[in-house]
């Protein structure tokens, strides 16, 4: 597989990845009293994309790659907003007790967020479902990782980074940032960032070896 051919899939994501994210956060900074609607045509958003992945699943070109990941990312985007708008969250939406370290922080910031993560591995589980056996799971796929990736943020932001991004939080998740201390480094971030490099150059080893022209090459 040619440069050209590997690069298109990646400035495409990337491209993808960082609109999507501009568009939802600035629909985060709208009046609050706007989030019903904001979220009403995220649920249409999130319909047609799921009408989408099930059209495309049996369709191994590499258009149809490019739509599953689309209807992925948008369907992420659906339960972005949704945790962002403070609707899926958690049971307890309250700042971490001073006093409380290791199992028991751990278990208090579990609790402001669990919510969001059960809806979006159920989610995760019924896009394998309708892709299963398909030869193009590519949506699947594309969700999965994002998955993975967010678990492993979180964890990383929950033991310690240098570089937060907690100014990104709306005024209704502020207790969220009482969960996130500021450190130059924790055990995890190396594990999780050689992991990443790892997955990646497999991804790459199996585009250039899949049939090309077929949405897998495009997928990986």
């Amino acid at each position: 597989m040619d440069l050209a051919t590997l690069a298109a899939p990646i400035v495409t994501t990337v491209f993808a990845w960082w609109f999507s994210t501009g568009i939802i956060l600035l629909l985060v900074r709208l009046p609050p009293k706007s989030y019903g609607t904001a979220l009403s045509l995220f649920a249409l958003v999130l319909a047609v994309a799921t009408g989408g992945v099930i059209m495309t699943a049996g369709d191994n070109t590499t258009s149809a790659a490019y739509i599953a990941a689309g209807c992925a990312l948008c369907i992420w985007g659906w339960h972005e907003a949704s945790f962002l708008m403070g609707k899926i969250t958690g049971p307890r939406p309250a700042a971490c007790p001073p006093d409380a370290k290791g199992w028991t922080r751990f278990k208090f910031a579990t609790l402001t967020v669990i919510h969001h993560e059960i809806a979006i591995f159920l989610t995760l589980l019924a896009l394998i479902g309708l892709t299963w056996g398909q030869p193009n799971p590519v949506a699947a796929w594309t969700f999965g990782i994002l998955f993975a990736m967010r678990i492993s943020a979180k964890l990383n932001i929950f033991l310690g980074v240098p570089n937060l991004t907690d100014e990104f939080f709306p005024a209704h998740l502020e207790h969220l940032k009482s969960y996130l201390p500021k450190r130059p480094m924790n055990a995890l971030m190396p594990v999780s960032v050689i992991g990443s490099l790892i997955l990646c150059a497999w991804l790459m080893t199996q585009a250039d070896q899949a049939i090309e022209g077929s949405a897998m090459a495009t997928g990986f």
